[in-house]
């Protein structure tokens, strides 16, 4: 595993709604980032088909018309658009962290994925819980997707949004020795007044995020438009009432928790990189590791459960304790099996 590595971030405006145009986008950022010398490109959350807006500018009975346009422009981890991106990373040899609409049956996930350069999917994970009115679109995960995983570029995690928020979530990344860390936000245009949402207060989230875990953050974010913003329009064809601009905050902090790369204009498409030497972790969890040397595992510690759960399952799944646990043996379900 070498230990420098150049990554880049989005800032970029998905096609609003359209999953076959925001993936066309994204392989031609995939081609620009791996053209900039990349070898690692992070998409925003929900960057196909574009974050849902509609949820937070109006009432429950007037989203259904979006909600339709959104089941239908999601793509699912099997399907041709997730196929022809994994095709863009192996041709350009490049590791993606793509945020997306996952559409799993009748059922949606705020997901990630990262694929090798290989085209190999590495870690697919979703949202642990969607935020406040996300709830009324998409599902829970679980556990099992609070992970970081090896790669030759280093160990590589990924959070969406306000994930970075979740004392005990981050926790269990920063035990795993996380070095490159994805944070995945959505447009930071909409609701940039509320200060809880404000640009301000989630970049210092994800600031945060690299002094606590003495990671490398590569943040990406989305942007929206004027015209972007009349994809959710108002009765009278106005844009929708949310949008407070721009939104693109896309950058790179290192381990000591500075900020490593010059942000663009909130307002402007492009990528940002950043040369990082993952040597530097070292320097800076010397001071603080709050996983590890800095850790107080006799008065606090953290109990972690990341093993996947379905919500259905078949005795033939169940280990032993969990026969227990029901009030069976394994020997009673292999006669049940054989009557």
């Amino acid at each position: 595993m070498g230990d420098k590595v150049r990554v880049a971030a989005v800032q970029a405006e998905p096609v609003w709604l359209d999953i076959d145009g925001t993936t066309n986008k994204t392989i031609d950022l995939i081609a620009e980032a791996a053209s900039g010398g990349a070898g690692l490109v992070a998409f925003p959350e929900t960057w196909i088909p574009g974050y849902p807006v509609f949820l937070w500018s109006y009432p429950v009975y007037e989203q259904m018309e979006f909600v339709a346009r959104y089941h239908a422009n999601s793509p699912t981890l099997d399907g041709d658009h997730l196929r022809r991106i994994r095709e863009a990373a192996r041709r350009h040899s490049i590791t993606v962290v793509l945020g997306f609409s996952e559409k799993d049956a009748g059922s949606l996930y705020i997901s990630q994925a990262v694929i090798g350069p290989d085209g190999e999917i590495l870690l697919h994970r979703r949202k642990l819980k969607p935020t406040h009115a996300e709830r009324t679109l998409f599902g829970e995960s679980d556990g099992s997707g609070i992970k970081v995983i090896d790669t030759p570029l280093g160990r590589i995690g990924a959070l969406n949004c306000f994930e970075h928020i979740q004392p005990l979530t981050k926790y269990a990344m920063y035990a795993q020795n996380e070095q490159i860390h994805v944070a995945g936000w959505p447009c930071l245009g909409i609701l940039g007044n509320v200060p809880a949402l404000s640009p301000e207060t989630l970049m210092a989230c994800t600031q945060t995020y690299a002094l606590e875990g003495s990671a490398f953050v590569v943040a990406a974010t989305q942007i929206m438009s004027d015209d972007g913003a009349r994809k959710f329009p108002t009765a009278d064809g106005g844009p929708t009432p949310v949008y407070t601009g721009g939104g693109g905050y896309a950058r790179v902090y290192g381990p000591h928790s500075g900020l490593i790369t010059e942000p663009l204009d909130p307002t402007t498409e492009g990528i940002v990189y950043a040369d990082i030497d993952l040597a530097e972790i070292d320097l800076a969890k010397n001071t603080v590791d709050p996983a590890g040397h800095y850790a107080r595992a006799d008065v606090t510690r953290l109990v972690f459960d990341d093993r996947p759960q379905k919500p259905v399952i078949r005795p033939s799944e169940l280990d032993p304790q969990e026969f227990q646990d029901l009030g069976m043996d394994a020997d009673q379900e292999n006669d049940t099996s054989h009557r």
